[in-house]
């Protein structure tokens, strides 16, 4: 028997990337409201526990709305909003993250699923704070360069339709430093404080590239770049969609940049460490609607239904 799913906020970029995932799977029936009932709540509750799975697509406090309305026990939600992502009963959806959180997520009812800045950052900082290379008391701090389409409909309007030349450039922001990923970053990162964060959008549609900065002299005694290289490659040894580059990669330095667009249209992170005699970078790079949103959202899905984790990816 197919397994219903439905997308509750399937207009929305995260939505209809899902939406697009699912389209060819002869495994899944995909529920669909009609779109003059959108804001009926009747309706809305009635397609929510009908589904087996139910993805919420939707800004934080529409998203707290929308699970209060699943009423049937064997309904199973995948919140892609940062309403859940450190609320207790909710079940962080990074498999990658720790032994055993890839089982928790195949009998979990409620799976929040991670940002993609956050992504990026608990991937490379994780496996360094239990491995007690980076301390979890060290202030961090973190860049990240992403596109435009990380900023929902509004933002990839004004990237498409305007011509205000101040869109050429990149643009820092959140510089109030309460960016929406902080509570995530800090809590499954294992950090004692939320790192020091500067997201950037640039103009380009997706792709996404986070670097931390390390200097050996505020890590574990005798760290270089190469002990923490080998780290994270431990860490997701086999790991399908998270991958871990030799130290200072030879074609990256060879080419002299760094592409952040490399990912697009992937589930997969890329992880990688440049150093010298004193310091360390590492650089995390994803596609930010793949593994940064409606990838990481389906490969939860195949998880919890217990089919193939790369079906449909």
């Amino acid at each position: 028997m197919k397994k219903r799913v439905y997308v509750e906020g399937q207009e929305g970029t995260t939505g209809l990337r899902i939406h697009e995932m699912l389209a060819g799977r002869a495994d899944l029936e995909v529920l669909k409201i009609d779109p003059d009932r959108r804001r009926d709540p009747v309706e809305r509750a009635r397609l929510l526990n009908a589904a087996d799975v139910v993805f919420l697509c939707l800004p934080d406090a529409a998203a707290i709305e929308a699970a209060a309305l699943v009423s049937n026990p064997q309904t199973c939600i995948i919140d892609a909003s940062t309403a859940h992502r450190t609320v207790p009963g909710w079940t962080y959806g990074l498999p990658e993250l720790v032994a055993g959180q890839r089982a928790q997520l195949r009998t979990a009812q409620r799976i929040s699923n991670p940002g993609c800045h956050a992504t990026a950052f608990i991937l490379l900082v994780r496996p360094l704070v239990d491995a007690g290379l980076i301390p979890a008391t060290l202030p961090l701090s973190a860049t990240s360069i992403t596109g435009y389409s990380g900023g929902g409909k509004q933002m990839i309007a004004q990237y498409t339709t305007s011509t205000d030349p101040r869109l050429n450039s990149p643009r820092p922001y959140a510089l109030g430093l309460a960016h929406k990923h902080l509570p995530e970053m800090q809590h499954h990162s294992g950090l004692g404080a939320p790192p020091v964060f500067m997201p950037v959008v640039a103009n380009f549609y997706q792709g996404l590239a986070l670097s931390i900065p390390l200097p050996y002299s505020q890590l574990a005694a005798g760290t270089t770049g190469a002990t923490l290289q080998q780290a994270l490659a431990q860490h997701y040894a086999g790991e399908a969609f998270v991958k871990v580059l030799p130290l200072a990669d030879p074609a990256v330095l060879a080419e002299g940049y760094l592409d952040v667009q490399a990912l697009n249209h992937t589930n997969v992170a890329e992880l990688l460490v440049f150093a010298n005699a004193t310091q360390a970078l590492l650089i995390a790079r994803l596609d930010n609607l793949g593994k940064g949103a409606s990838g990481a959202a389906v490969q939860c899905l195949n998880l919890r239904l217990g089919v193939p984790e790369g079906t449909g990816l």
